[in-house]
């Protein structure tokens, strides 16, 4: 993670926040090695004494304490199981509650970086980003407690080894370097780079994904579902391919290690065999189950190249610099489009042929898009100097294409407005000719209404726009196309109500429109060109 600053420093962040659970499953890795490790040699060692004084006959048998030991297994029986759940509780509770602080931040980041590289992303590379490479990160907190746990097996093996002599002991000491060595020398060889693939390949599967799922529609329009089929099957064979190396890998891994466990046990207790057999037995299972906690904080290593590539895509968007941010307007600000000033409450056309770039003139005034030092102002000042924060609580925006959230009416029309209660929603949507549509709705407000607004008609989804623009209290209106796809007495409606509303409230307006009919909200006109915008000229008194 060294090539990733900013993701090292939240990650330090959210460990100290969830030290306390940390700490807890470390301390209770260190009880589960100890009790388990204790538990197999004393079984071993129990198992062959009471085996040997049965062989001796009767008299040994009845001198063998057998109370002790029985009641020392049944106890560390106990630890180890109640100690290895809450190991598991905690760990994963800091884990969980860790990805759950990144991800807020991680999409604050992202909705806070510029334009440029806020919008540079696909639906399906963000969803990637916040969900598969964010749980890749989710192994840096819940293999925290695997060294401690490997560490005190290793300390309490070699102990329980020593006692059949020095050299079970030295012997078990080097098998586990042995054994953590090759996990890690293996993991970088043979899983980084599959595992970096996997992350990369996923977030390519999914912008598929949600392409397709997207142009569904059109593509069985023009019969290209056998196309679309052949795409994902191609990503989809692509990342499973990655997955079946990675398995490979893991499975090579975990043959080196159970080969290293066995030798090194057998190694042992041949090694403590010139001691009484009950030590021997001992000494060998408590290698045994050293070198498989030492295999267990090895195969962490197999991770690493997803937490690495997870890393490199996280960085970007973490460590761009936020967009400037500014105060908020205290009163409605002047606009200054082509050289010539608007004042608040004016209401302007933006006309031009289709490409010549008028959307892209109301997006440079959100912000959206960079500008020249020439382009529209807000304020006598450009966009970028003001900030996002100033320029975008300037307007409200219904654009040509909007996206709506896939939940209710209530929950899309509070974008616009969060505290506003239902009266506020339904004035709005009068407004927009949409309020008698939701009240013939199942549950009104509460209606769902499908992944970006699927279960509306197109002109339904432009009117809620527009009603969820209408709800933003903000000085300048900015519409685009917002009678797109209405009929006739429909759209006469919605700009009735639409030219009462701005007599009301005295907000200013900026519209995009082909269309004559809105058109005639408009007293002064622009004329964009695809090579500049060209003097305003005033369309009514």
């Amino acid at each position: 993670m060294r090539h990733a600053p900013e993701l090292r420093r939240l990650i330090a962040e959210e460990r100290r926040r969830r030290r306390g659970p940390l700490l807890l499953a470390a301390a209770a890795a260190v009880v589960v090695s100890v009790a388990a490790t204790v538990l197999l040699g004393l079984s071993g060692w129990f198992i062959t004494g009471a085996a040997l004084a049965g062989l001796a006959g009767l008299a040994a048998v009845q001198t063998f304490n057998y109370l002790l030991p029985s009641a020392m297994i049944r106890l560390l029986a106990i630890l180890r199981t109640a100690f290895r759940y809450l190991e598991r509780v905690s760990g994963h509770e800091a884990a969980l509650k860790a990805l759950a602080g990144l991800r807020p931040r991680l999409f604050r980041a992202l909705a806070g970086a510029p334009a440029k590289e806020a919008l540079a992303l696909s639906g399906g590379e963000a969803s990637a980003r916040l969900v598969q490479d964010v749980d890749a990160i989710e192994t840096l907190f819940v293999r925290l407690s695997a060294p401690w746990a490997a560490g005190a097996a290793l300390i309490i093996g070699v102990a329980l080894a020593g006692l059949a002599g020095p050299a079970p002991a030295v012997a078990l000491a080097a098998f586990a370097i042995l054994s953590a060595a090759a996990g890690r020398l293996l993991a970088e060889r043979l899983t980084a780079a599959p595992g970096a693939a996997r992350q990369v390949q996923i977030g390519e599967l999914k912008d598929a994904a949600a392409a397709i799922a997207a142009a569904g529609p059109e593509l069985r329009c023009y019969g290209l579902e056998g196309w679309a089929v052949d795409t994902l099957d191609r990503h989809g064979r692509a990342l499973a391919e990655t997955q079946v190396v990675g398995a490979r890998a893991q499975a090579t891994i975990q043959t080196a290690q159970s080969i290293i466990t066995g030798l090194g046990v057998a190694t042992i207790f041949l090694l403590a065999a010139p001691s009484a057999l009950p030590l021997a037995a001992l000494a060998g299972l408590a290698a045994l189950v050293t070198l498989e906690a030492v295999a267990g904080a090895a195969k962490a290593f197999e991770q690493d190249g997803a937490v690495a590539e997870a890393g490199r895509r996280l960085e970007p968007l973490l460590a761009a610099p936020a967009a400037a941010s500014g105060d908020r307007p205290d009163r409605p600000p002047s606009l200054e489009l082509a050289g010539r000033r608007l004042a608040p409450g004016d209401r302007v056309l933006l006309a031009g042929p289709s490409g010549a770039g008028k959307t892209i003139l109301i997006e440079q005034l959100l912000g959206l898009r960079g500008a020249d030092p020439d382009g529209p102002r807000i304020a006598g000042q450009t966009p970028a100097a003001l900030g996002p924060a100033f320029s975008r609580a300037c307007f409200a925006w219904a654009p040509q294409d909007a996206a709506l959230l896939a939940g209710t009416v209530r929950e899309n029309l509070r974008l616009g407005a969060p505290g506003a209660d239902d009266e506020v929603f339904w004035a709005a949507l009068r407004d927009a000719a949409l309020d008698q549509r939701v009240r013939d709705l199942p549950h009104g407000l509460d209606s769902w209404i499908g992944e970006n607004g699927e279960r509306l008609s197109g002109g339904e989804r432009r009117r809620l726009s527009l009603a969820r623009a209408l709800l933003r209290p903000a000085p300048w209106l900015l519409l685009d196309e917002p009678t797109e796809g209405l009929d006739a007495w429909t759209e006469a409606l919605v700009l009735k109500r639409l030219a009462k509303r701005l007599d009301q409230t005295g907000q200013g307006l900026i519209i995009v429109s082909h269309r004559e009919v809105p058109c005639d909200l408009a007293r002064r006109r622009v004329e964009v060109t695809p090579r500049a915008i060209a003097a305003i000229q005033a369309t009514k008194a």
